[in-house]
């Protein structure tokens, strides 16, 4: 094909994504496709960041896929009955945040549309860094899944196999946000919580709220998240 490379970009509309389009569409001029998977998450408010900023950042098109992860297991992140943990949860092993399968039915999700759309790329804003202790996250994982992209495709094994970039896997929270002020994103309409209300205000008191909330003191940067609650003047940071 002639003209910039097509993108499939798993968005969330979060922190990391977003950043992942902004890098996807601002520095390497892909042709973004934005993917968006309503999964059953008990944070839907990200479902709606999603539909707002996708556009804003650059996609030529966007898709909500609806796919049931929360009848595989009782993640928090999908079960309303399971508390979501404060307080650092990414201590002691894999936290009750962690959704079976994930990042890997997202992937094949996305693998198949850039195969139909004739994409090169897909994008994930994984980060092995700031992550929680998921699984899904590692570089190990993302470099499987691009062997079993290449080997399970037309266009893999005629020779043409589609890549899986993951530009965060290895940056801080702090480097991931001040890429992205660099390139323009505004953060403020961007939901990370876990717990985030209808409004999309954060909890400011789980995992994913510690974890940003640091990155930005990190980086030097004023938090513009909107809290529910004032948030704790102290961080913790791990």
């Amino acid at each position: 094909m002639t003209g910039p490379h097509r993108a499939v970009v798993l968005f969330s509309g979060g922190l990391d994504s977003t950043t992942t389009l902004a890098i996807a569409v601002r520095v390497h001029g892909y042709a973004c496709h934005a993917l968006t998977l309503d999964y059953g998450q008990r944070h839907r408010a990200e479902l709606r960041a999603a539909e707002r900023l996708a556009r804003r950042y650059g996609a030529c098109d966007h898709a909500v896929i609806r796919v049931d992860l929360g009848r595989l297991g009782h993640s928090a992140l999908t079960d309303s009955g399971r508390a979501v943990p404060t307080g650092g949860e990414g201590e002691g092993g894999i936290p009750v945040t962690y959704v079976p399968a994930r990042n890997t039915v997202f992937l094949a999700l996305a693998l198949g549309w850039a195969e139909t759309l004739e994409a090169q790329r897909i994008l994930i804003g994984v980060n092995a860094v700031d992550y929680s202790g998921y699984p899904d996250c590692r570089p190990a994982f993302i470099a499987a899944f691009e062997e079993l992209a290449t080997l399970a495709t037309k266009v893999g094994v005629e020779g043409h196999p589609i890549r899986i970039e993951a530009p965060l896997l290895h940056w801080s929270k702090a480097e991931i946000i001040r890429r992205g002020v660099a390139l323009g994103v505004d953060y403020a309409d961007t939901v990370s919580c876990y717990d985030a209300d209808r409004a999309g205000r954060a909890c400011g008191d789980c995992d994913a709220c510690r974890i940003r909330r640091l990155g930005f003191l990190e980086a030097g940067i004023p938090d513009p998240t909107r809290y529910r609650k004032r948030p704790p003047a102290r961080v913790r940071s791990g």
